[in-house]
């Protein structure tokens, strides 16, 4: 095992406001009517999954051409401009200096699972701080443009990737690796187990993901948006269900007291790492 906390981030309504929603908006598009009225029909009536459902409806609108393609460069454009929640831009610093005064033994490593669009979220002014990021893909045709779903996340698909966390397979080298997941690692050897693990995210993608930390003795928090009072009882929900550890607004500041509760996670499964240190040693 080696001596360190994962903290792993859903994105959309979690870290910013709904990306996908704010690139539509900013083509022109109406987000509210696109997720009601293109994406809404095939959920209800054709049996589609939520995530195929949407990039499939993006292709069409890319391809029908009255907003212009949506090419690689626009979705990356769009990331590099999206806003972030109160505190996003500067948490993660103040999170490693934090661990570091308190246990400079221990490393802290951030995550992003997302079922967003992936050539968004690596543009963001954020990426960079992160050891890995998984959303969802597209491939292009020769002018750019989406094309066909390359990768997608949704629900369970999340959980995948805390696996890979837990195995240690992450960054390029395990890019053309996709069963190596899959294989069997002793319990003493797992470089992150699930226990030294936080995972935080706001949405019913993020179930199996809370569900699957919580029960492995790490700590999940839920979060929601003040700005959309509809998704509180949503996340209200998860306390009820005994699915996340805390639920809080979405803002990161210093006074913030999600921001607080994240600084006392991380210090505290710091703590147990450092005992369990201590005591092999012993």
């Amino acid at each position: 095992m080696a001596d360190v906390v994962a903290l792993v981030f859903d994105f959309d309504d979690t870290l910013a406001p709904d990306s996908t929603s704010g690139f539509l908006e900013d083509i022109g598009v109406d987000a509210a009517s696109f997720w009601k009225n293109e994406v809404g029909p095939l959920l209800e009536h054709e049996d589609w999954d939520p995530v195929p459902a949407y990039l499939h409806r993006m292709i069409e609108l890319s391809r029908a051409g009255s907003h212009g393609a949506i090419t690689r460069a626009r979705l990356q454009d769009w990331g590099e401009r999206l806003p972030l929640h109160e505190g996003v831009d500067s948490l993660f610093e103040r999170l490693r200096a934090r661990l570091h005064e308190a246990h400079p033994q221990v490393q802290l490593e951030f995550y992003l699972i997302s079922s967003g669009i992936g050539d968004v979220l690596r543009r963001t002014p954020v990426a960079r701080h992160f050891t890995d990021i998984w959303a969802s893909e597209f491939t292009y045709d020769s002018a750019d443009a989406i094309d066909f779903p390359r990768r997608i996340v949704s629900f369970t698909d999340k959980t995948r990737y805390l696996f890979h966390i837990q195995k240690g397979i992450f960054g390029q080298e395990s890019r053309n690796k996709p069963f190596e997941v899959n294989r069997k690692v002793d319990a003493d050897k797992l470089r992150v187990p699930f226990e030294q693990m936080i995972f935080v995210g706001d949405g019913y993608t993020d179930i199996p993901c809370f569900s699957l930390i919580r029960r492995s003795g790490g700590v999940a928090f839920g979060v929601w948006d003040p700005r959309h009072k509809e998704k509180r009882s949503r996340a209200w929900g998860f306390i009820e269900d005994g699915r996340v550890s805390n639920l809080n607004h979405a803002r990161f500041g210093e006074d913030a007291e999600l921001y607080q509760l994240l600084e006392a996670a991380v210090e505290s499964l710091a703590s147990k790492i450092v005992l369990r240190t201590r005591m092999y040693r012993g």
